[in-house]
């Protein structure tokens, strides 16, 4: 079973976030690594790009599927993860490290309040399975 790193907040659509300050870290959880499989394209959005809470912002291709990448937060693209634009396979290899997609300078801090804790999300992931 994975083990969800306890100081990060999870969407059901298996992104999480890591709020520090005004600044949050996106990224997908091993869950959602490990349902796609091998990652081979990943599309995010430019510096300055504005997020709205639950909208898409991006998109993650594997040899499977696409999916959309889904906001957790409203906010602007204040750092983006060109590493693993030019290398994909990151995000499988680290998705709480290295594989992180992109970094919001957040509008309302208070949004991530409705995101899961490890606890939850793992409690939703073994019921699904």
């Amino acid at each position: 079973m994975a083990e969800y790193p306890q100081d990060l907040k999870y969407l059901d659509s298996h992104e999480y976030i890591l709020l520090e300050g005004d600044i949050a870290r996106i990224g997908i959880t091993e869950f959602a690594v490990n349902q796609l499989g091998d990652i081979v394209f990943v599309e995010l959005p430019e510096v300055g790009t504005k997020l709205e809470k639950g909208e898409a912002f991006g998109s993650i291709e594997s040899v499977k599927a696409v999916e959309s990448l889904t906001a957790p937060v409203t906010g602007t693209v204040v750092e983006r993860n060109d590493g693993i634009v030019e290398d994909p396979e990151m995000v499988g290899d680290d998705p709480y490290g290295d594989g992180w997609l992109v970094k919001v300078r957040v509008d309302n801090p208070s949004e991530v309040d409705d995101a899961m804790s490890a606890e939850k999300y793992s409690q939703m992931i073994a019921e699904a399975e």
